[in-house]
């Protein structure tokens, strides 16, 4: 089926077309447009995120010398002028993207929904953090922070089967991260794993009234009144594992119900955590297991920032910066949809190290990623 095609072309036929053309009538983002469309500028923008294009001349000098391939990339245009893609990334609103990420999310969290988790739990368990993406303030002028740097911060709930991001927000630096969790729909059963930074009883309180769990690193601050402690094995790691009530009055009448409180000594930095949670079932033991997994969405972070475009901005505008933050995004979940689809064994690290050198060339995809 998929004989003489470019690995590029048979990479983007992964794509639900059909739901983003529907963004783009959402958003109107061709309104007057005759040639280059959003769907051309979402191709080149990817192609820039697969090859790990530097600037908008690398991009346009890359497709230049490739510009009787164009057609059977799937682009409607013989050639691709940076001006042209930077007119792109400037006007057409960024939320075309970030609501097809989103589609792309839906998809890819069904295909990794039977996957295994460290802990053995049947519940959605995710974790939630954010991460500072740093600019230039003589070209970012729009995203001046408290610190006099600019930047912009990424909001991310990971779903931790498959490392998917089920929510993203970018925000500008100022924002504060604790803010995030209003706009968190609680999942019923599903659990949440959160720094101290997150704690705000009122709003976790929201999270426990909608039948939600949380895993979260309590602050050294913390006034609690001990209602009774459970035995536990101290040569886990384990120190105590207790029923408490708050007793600072605004905290307890923001949050009302007793906390599970857990201190465990972290075996691998040595230092001792002090976890709450709104779960009572589970062995202290599994709990703090369960929390050692929120460090995965520091390697999420680790992972983007290192092999996709989000560090070299092609634009300086908060628009084709958001739309390019957006597109890296669609990049990373779609190489998690095919890894999936085609059920290969390699990282998606080695998978876009492998399209990176295979965009023009015509090998089926599925034979070309199964031999590595």
């Amino acid at each position: 089926m998929n004989e003489g095609k470019f690995v590029f072309a048979q990479l983007m036929e992964h794509l639900p077309l059909t739901s983003f053309h529907r963004c783009v009538q959402q958003y109107r983002g061709e309104y007057k447009i005759k040639t280059f469309s959003c769907l051309d500028q979402f191709r080149c923008m990817a192609f820039a995120q697969l090859t790990f294009r530097e600037s908008l001349r690398d991009i346009e000098a890359c497709l230049r010398a490739q510009s009787g391939k164009l057609y059977h990339l799937g682009m409607r245009t013989k050639v691709v002028a940076r001006n042209t893609l930077a007119h792109a990334n400037a006007t057409r609103d960024w939320r075309i993207y970030a609501e097809f990420a989103q589609r792309l999310i839906t998809i890819a969290r069904k295909l990794y929904a039977g996957d295994a988790l460290a802990v053995q739990l049947k519940e959605t368990v995710y974790a939630l953090d954010s991460t500072l993406i740093d600019l230039c303030l003589g070209m970012f002028r729009w995203t001046p922070s408290q610190q006099s740097k600019a930047g912009v911060r990424l909001h991310t709930l990971l779903d931790l089967r498959g490392a998917i991001p089920a929510f993203m927000y970018v925000s500008r630096a100022r924002y504060a991260e604790i803010k995030i969790l209003d706009q968190l729909v609680p999942e019923p059963g599903a659990f949440y794993l959160l720094d101290r930074g997150y704690v705000d009883f009122a709003r976790l309180y929201r999270f426990h009234q909608a039948g939600s769990f949380f895993v979260i690193r309590a602050k050294s601050s913390l006034k609690a009144r001990l209602h009774f402690s459970q035995p536990v094995d101290r040569s886990t790691g384990l120190i105590c594992d207790q029923m408490v009530v708050l007793n600072y009055q605004p905290s307890q009448s923001n949050f009302p119900h007793p906390l599970r409180r857990i201190r465990m000594r972290d075996s691998y930095s040595g230092n001792t955590l002090v976890l709450l949670t709104n779960h009572f079932a589970l062995p202290a033991l599994t709990i703090c297991e369960l929390y050692r997994c929120r460090w995965q969405i520091e390697l999420f972070f680790k992972w983007i920032k290192q092999h996709l475009r989000i560090k070299a901005f092609f634009g300086t505008s908060e628009n084709a910066v958001k739309t390019q933050i957006w597109i890296a995004v669609s990049v990373y979940v779609l190489i998690a949809i095919v890894k999936k689809r085609l059920n290969l064994q390699a990282s998606l690290y080695e998978l876009l190290q492998l399209l990176s050198l295979t965009m023009f060339e015509r090998t089926p995809l599925q034979d070309l990623l199964r031999k590595h």
